[in-house]
């Protein structure tokens, strides 16, 4: 009979790992063997991790997926659309109870405890860019900004008009500017369905992601059974190397703020997970490594939009 060594524990570790890759490395190319569709996004879509959230460790680099939903209790100076997870307005019973969960009777405490937990449940996401959500978003936004500059105006004494006024100015400006246009607007558990429904690859894409169990309850209607998308995959995009410099010149520049420094094709395999394929720079601000400082020789350089607080040291 053969001894077990400790040669044979390493061919078993050393035969799983080859394994384990084998498999993820299948999963992968079966993936991305088919295309199930293709979007370009800017900054707005695709943001940039903050400088100070990565680790020193990590060498790599990912994208943020940004994303709303239309949920109108979320108040006039978000445009009545939440980011990143929220409750969306067409998300209700029936939609709800084709997702599999049971929404029961809501009228007693007793049911609405058994309704809300219920374990969350992976369902496909349909992600719309730039398309009728979005434009209602950007109108409601321009409504709410008239409106408030119109009583500002009114009440020219009042600062707390002025500062509404101000506030649904910004709001507009992020809204036409910075504020994600990639939309959550219908979710099932068929992916064949929902893409003979929303049949624009170039503009709809499909991607997992989880939904819980919620109550709308209004106070003046009877609680209604909703649900809340807290995530889409895992939010994270991963760079491939040959994208990376691009990127990293935009983070250069400062931190970032959902402008449209760089565009990136993003593709969704036939798994629906999605990859980069490629990367662009941008209409926004230029590409370039983090500006030089040195003394401000020349009095016409020593602006206060670009010299420090003691004016010797000038950003050129």
């Amino acid at each position: 009979m053969n001894k077990w060594t400790r040669g044979h524990t390493l061919a078993i570790g050393i035969a799983l790992i080859v394994l384990t890759n084998a498999v993820a490395l299948g999963g992968v190319w079966w993936n991305r063997s088919a295309t199930e569709s293709a979007l370009t996004l800017s900054e707005r879509e695709l943001g940039l991790p903050w400088r100070s959230l990565r680790f020193a460790e990590d060498s790599g680099l990912s994208l943020n997926l940004n994303w709303r939903v239309g949920d109108h209790e979320a108040g006039e100076f978000v445009s009545g659309y939440t980011f990143n997870g929220g409750t969306p307005e067409w998300l209700d019973a029936a939609n709800m109870a084709a997702l599999g969960f049971a929404p029961g009777d809501l009228d007693s405490d007793r049911g609405r405890r058994s309704y809300t937990r219920q374990l969350p449940r992976e369902a496909i996401l349909v992600m719309e860019l730039g398309g009728p959500t979005w434009q209602r978003a950007l109108a409601r936004a321009r409504e709410n900004a008239g409106r408030h500059a119109a009583a500002a105006a009114a009440n020219a004494d009042s600062k707390q008009f002025a500062d509404r006024a101000r506030q649904a100015r910004d709001e507009l400006a992020r809204e036409e500017g910075s504020n994600s246009r990639l939309f959550v607007i219908d979710a099932g558990l068929d992916a064949r369905q929902l893409r003979e429904k929303y049949p624009d690859r170039r503009r709809v894409l499909l991607l997992r992601g989880t939904v819980r169990p919620a109550v709308r309850d209004r106070g003046d209607t009877a609680p209604q059974a909703t649900g809340y998308v807290s995530r889409i995959g895992s939010g994270r995009i991963h760079v491939p190397y040959a994208q990376r410099g691009l990127l990293e010149s935009a983070r250069g520049v400062g931190e970032p703020g959902g402008r449209d420094r760089f565009t990136v094709e993003l593709l969704v395999g036939q798994r629906l997970e999605p990859w980069i394929a490629d990367a662009r720079p941008g209409s926004g601000l230029p590409m370039a490594p983090r500006p030089a400082i040195q003394e401000c020789s020349d009095e016409s350089l020593r602006r206060s939009d670009m010299c420090p607080a003691d004016r010797r040291l000038c950003v050129l």
